[in-house]
């Protein structure tokens, strides 16, 4: 992360901790980059004063806007840093829709947004803010957790190294020189890890002669010999890449327990629509599961449906 890069950090309405920008703040201290605090305003009041006359109506959305641009500067203010940090606040129903929309207008290089633990039943079929920003941001995403970023930390970099896919190999390529740029600014190590299936059930069971070993083996050093092939070329010991079998979710959340990481580095595709809202992907299922940052890097060839 270069100081010409610019931050866009979402606050929380309400909330006086801000776990967000204090990220963001460490990050500028170490990398220059630039800050903008971006708060959604809107009150369910204003639904209901339709039978104002146009000029009441935007009056009261003038005063709405004008106490929250005020409540903005008081949680600044208690965020001293001596590089300015610059206030927006946006009248909007959606948050997840006016951060990515003005990021992408004002060409900002990451979103910064603090995320909390969801209801497990509500995740799988109600789809919060940090969800869409996950799913529909062009943009990086930083989902910030209450979790400390000590020097010589460790960084995970999560790889996807099975489809024999062009697109897959330029976002692995993507998550590996983030996270080693993040690592240089943070004086951390990069861990790559990746994640491999296991043999189907149903076919150990339809074919009692099939060599279940014998295939987890050489599946398991498919994925060793490609995550390998990427550590040589950018200089990453082999004690520092974790290959094992599981649940991409899983294993990633497993890995970044074990190495007590303070960062995990994850490439998403993004998805949309009835799918996604009952399923997820990886990213999703990722969020959850870590005490730790992640960072949400999509597919170069993504495009936003909001930018359709």
């Amino acid at each position: 992360m270069e100081g010409n890069q610019k931050l866009l950090v979402v606050i929380q309405p309400e909330e006086q901790e801000q776990p967000a920008l204090s990220r963001a703040i460490e990050l500028s201290k170490k990398s220059g980059a630039s800050i903008t605090v971006i708060l959604c305003a809107y009150h369910t009041s204003y639904d209901l004063s339709a039978i104002l006359s146009a000029s009441e109506r935007d009056s009261v959305r003038d005063s709405m806007l004008k106490k929250q641009k005020q409540w903005l500067e008081g949680i600044v203010a208690q965020h001293p840093y001596e590089m300015p940090i610059r206030q927006e606040v946006k009248w909007h129903k959606d948050t997840y829709e006016a951060v990515i929309l003005y990021a992408m207008e004002k060409d900002y290089h990451v979103i910064v947004k603090a995320t909390r633990e969801h209801d497990t039943f509500k995740s799988l079929i109600i789809t919060p803010t940090d969800w869409h920003l996950v799913r529909k941001s062009p943009i990086p995403v930083l989902m910030v957790k209450e979790h400390a970023w000590p020097e010589h930390g460790n960084i995970i970099c999560a790889l996807n190294v099975a489809p024999d896919d062009e697109n897959y190999r330029k976002l692995n390529i993507s998550l590996i020189q983030i996270s080693l740029d993040l690592a240089k600014a943070l004086r951390a190590k990069v861990h790559l890890v990746n994640g491999y299936p296991g043999t189907p059930i149903n076919i150990a069971v339809e074919l009692p002669d099939f060599d279940v070993h014998a295939y987890n083996e050489a599946i398991k050093i498919q994925h060793e010999n490609r995550v390998m092939d990427l550590a040589n070329k950018y200089n990453i010991p082999s004690d520092q890449c974790h290959v094992m079998e599981g649940l991409p979710e899983d294993v990633i959340s497993s890995c970044a327990k074990t190495l007590d990481a303070e960062l995990v580095v994850l490439g998403t595709t993004g998805r949309t629509g009835i799918s996604a809202a009952l399923i997820g992907n990886t990213a999703e299922h990722v969020i959850d599961g870590l005490t730790c940052d992640l960072l949400v890097i999509k597919a170069e060839n993504y495009v936003s449906p909001l930018a359709e």
